[in-house]
């Protein structure tokens, strides 16, 4: 069968490997770009055509997908006379794959309906490098007749590709995963600033912790950092604040109180705030143990 032409845009680390994959899996792309321009020069080398707004990439794909940090962001290529809907047509499907609020989701969905085309939304899970290799996490949600259409894609791009139910699923759960993930993170940082400030080692810490139900994958990763400086898990503060701050804009949207959240929230904020925006998670471990008198 004829692969479908695919559309995509933001060509940041996660969106260039993207690219990289669906090249070799021998699609024709049509890129839109990014600050950085070595993502496009890197697809343009390999055959992809750079368009020259969303609104003609969109006129050209049977396939439009979306790689962005913020909803702001996915609005912005998505709206207005050179936006992704000006150029979308009945029958194609448009796919974010970014983090995004479900209330943005579900109103962009709303608007692709009036053009006949469907959205969906489809965060990911796991590293650019395993965007690279096809080897994503991908949690999908909108329309279950257009999942089925599009899965022979997600498959060459994800490893493990779930199908979670209405439009906004996908980033609702993406959402309530990044919030418990952020706040494990900073409750781990600041165990192992407490360690210190109390002189107990931190690895004499971990041991303990590690030998019971505490441990997880989040844990490790913050042990990793903390005990040998090594970080497996790169993704910026600058991001967690802001996925945290997306899941708490969600539960106020739902008209419900979030507990937890608050101070993953707070103290993600805090360190963007005071110049650890760009530092990996696990380094919270650095800015805690710095700050904790503060």
């Amino acid at each position: 069968m004829t692969k479908p032409t695919i559309g995509f845009i933001g060509l940041g680390l996660m969106g260039s490997a993207m690219v990289q994959r669906l090249l070799d899996c021998g699609y024709a792309l049509h890129v839109l770009g990014h600050r950085d321009r070595t993502g496009i020069d890197a697809a343009v080398a390999r055959g992809a055509v750079e368009a020259p707004d969303a609104r003609t990439l969109a006129a050209a794909s049977d396939i439009v997908m979306l790689c962005m940090g913020t909803s702001d962001q996915v609005e912005a290529r998505v709206f207005g006379p050179d936006g992704v809907l000006a150029g979308i047509g009945a029958g194609k499907t448009v796919i974010d794959f970014g983090t995004s609020l479900p209330a943005s989701t579900l109103k962009i969905g709303a608007e692709m309906a009036t053009r006949g085309a469907t959205y969906l939304d489809a965060p990911l899970g796991r590293t650019p490098s395993h965007g690279r290799d096809g080897k994503l996490n991908i949690m999908c949600a909108g329309d279950d007749a257009t999942f089925a259409r599009v899965k022979p894609v997600l498959d060459d791009l994800g490893e493990n590709v779930f199908h979670l139910g209405a439009l906004g699923s996908g980033h609702t759960i993406k959402l309530i995963n990044n919030f418990f993930a952020m706040t494990t993170a900073c409750a781990m940082s600041e165990a192992f600033a407490m360690a210190d400030a109390t002189g107990i080692d931190r690895e004499a810490l971990y041991n303990v912790m590690a030998a019971g139900p505490l441990r997880s994958g989040m844990m490790d990763f913050i042990r990793n950092y903390a005990s040998d400086g090594r970080i497996d898990l790169a993704f910026s503060i600058a991001n967690g604040a802001k996925d945290v701050g997306y899941y708490r804009t969600m539960a106020q949207d739902l008209g419900v109180h979030s507990r937890m959240s608050g101070a993953a929230s707070e103290t993600l904020t805090e360190a963007k705030a005071n110049g650890f925006g760009d530092k990996m998670i696990p380094e919270m471990v650095d800015y805690l143990a710095q700050h904790l008198k503060d």
